[in-house]
């Protein structure tokens, strides 16, 4: 900014927030708890060649960006800009004449980091390090995702998570991560506490770094949900997933899809599910694997009477009419398991018709006959009677219960409808949902 340009003069707002901070840093940061109400009318275009302008940010900011705005201004010691968090929301926000200078800036630009496709690149992933090692902040959510992260930033990002216990999920997918990525998040993963949730999908995996990242998973307590899928983990990375499957007690839900494991792969996974408890859902979706891997696979679980598998996904996988009697009996001891396959060979089109009837019909015809509501119906299923059912044992009760004969297909479908997507189904969508 020139020296001979004037600033825009404060407002009262921002005058009390500066008053403010040479007194206490409780009251520096209590502004953003109320905020009053602005106009949304875009303000007029100005120039300068160092004063922030944001457009075309369509609702970037959340409640967590304005969390991280003022953990930010704390960090690098300033004062919050109270025009900036009252429009952060805005699909405009010029900040021409606020006088940032290069620290306010800096504080804006981290609040942006938690943004996916951002192309933040090695200086992003230092920023975002040193604001998690302050272990101040209570963000729980990371969503960085498509941000050109190298193996560079993959050390500079696991120092941080190595000791934090905060950040509960975080999204590192569709960055340029390669083996030696792997080893750093490998390395995190064995010290980590606190992540429950880590995507590391379309990144550049492939058996060193699916070694690594398995070697960190043996030890690890905490992480329900791991999604690798589109890597290169091959035969044997898939070997080390299986071993991690017989030791780890935490994975829930793991995704694997499109990682280049053939039938001997999908072996070592087998004996890694013969005595695991934990996993409810893993997703072998675009493997090279054929019916042998499948039958592998299922009869793993069968003999694992412990198994809390919920959903197996193996559909791009044609199977027998033989493939399915055997996946009967494995569905007569567990019966909240789903197995997700392509088709059935030789089956013909009017055969798979016949076995496929909408479930809300048949369900509302019983519900009209009785006088209930479908929802009633579906309470009653619950020992509970509350709206929410965890869907493994949703799916367990709609095939023991006899009012409504229904396959698995048709089951499969029905939960669809009342997914939470969060391991939970929730009767009360159906009433949001479209006849």
């Amino acid at each position: 900014m020139d020296d001979e340009e004037p600033l825009e003069p404060e407002t009262q707002d921002e005058t009390e927030t500066v008053a403010a901070s040479e007194n206490s840093d409780e009251t520096l940061y209590c502004e953003a708890e109320a905020t009053p109400a602005v106009e949304k009318e875009k303000p007029t275009h100005e120039s300068s060649e160092t004063d922030l302008e944001m457009e075309d940010t369509e609702k970037f900011f959340t409640t967590g960006q304005k969390e991280l705005y003022l953990e930010a201004c704390k960090l690098v010691g300033v004062v919050p800009v109270s025009y900036f968090i009252r429009n952060m929301e805005e699909s405009y926000v010029n900040l021409n004449h606020h006088g940032l200078g290069p620290r306010g800036t800096k504080a804006i630009a981290i609040a942006l980091v938690n943004l996916s496709d951002n192309d933040l690149g090695l200086e992003g992933a230092r920023i975002i390090s040193e604001f998690l090692q302050r272990n101040t902040s209570s963000l729980s959510n990371l969503q960085l995702s498509g941000n050109n992260f190298k193996d560079e930033a993959a050390e500079l990002l696991s120092q941080a998570l190595s000791s934090d216990y905060r950040i509960k999920s975080l999204d590192l997918s569709h960055n340029q991560f390669s083996d030696k990525g792997g080893e750093h998040l490998g390395q995190m993963l064995a010290l980590n506490v606190g992540l429950q949730s880590l995507d590391l999908s379309w990144n550049h995996f492939y058996t060193r770094g699916a070694v690594a990242l398995c070697n960190g998973l043996r030890t690890n307590v905490t992480l329900k949900k791991l999604d690798v899928s589109m890597n290169g983990f091959g035969n044997e990375g898939a070997t080390a997933l299986g071993d991690v499957l017989r030791l780890n007690n935490s994975l829930a839900y793991l995704d694997v899809s499109g990682n280049d494991i053939s039938n001997e792969g999908v072996s070592k996974i087998s004996r890694g599910l013969e005595l695991n408890d934990s996993l409810k859902v893993l997703k072998l979706f675009l493997n090279p694997m054929s019916m042998d891997g499948a039958v592998l696979l299922i009869l793993s679980i069968k003999r694992n009477p412990k198994s809390s598998m919920e959903e197996l996904d193996i559909s791009n996988v044609l199977v027998s009419e033989q493939f399915v009697k055997t996946l009967d009996g494995v569905y007569a001891v567990h019966p909240q398991l789903d197995v997700v396959y392509k088709a059935v060979q030789g089956l013909s089109a009017k055969k798979a018709v016949l076995l496929w009837t909408n479930p809300m019909k048949l369900i509302q015809s019983y519900a009209d006959q009785h006088k209930i509501t479908v929802v009633d119906f579906l309470k009653n299923l619950n020992p509970t009677r509350t709206m929410r059912m965890p869907v493994g044992e949703f799916r367990k009760a709609m095939v023991q219960q006899k009012q409504v004969p229904l396959n698995r297909s048709q089951i499969r479908e029905l939960i669809k409808k009342i997914d939470e997507k969060t391991g939970m189904v929730n009767f009360s969508l159906l009433k949001m949902a479209k006849p």
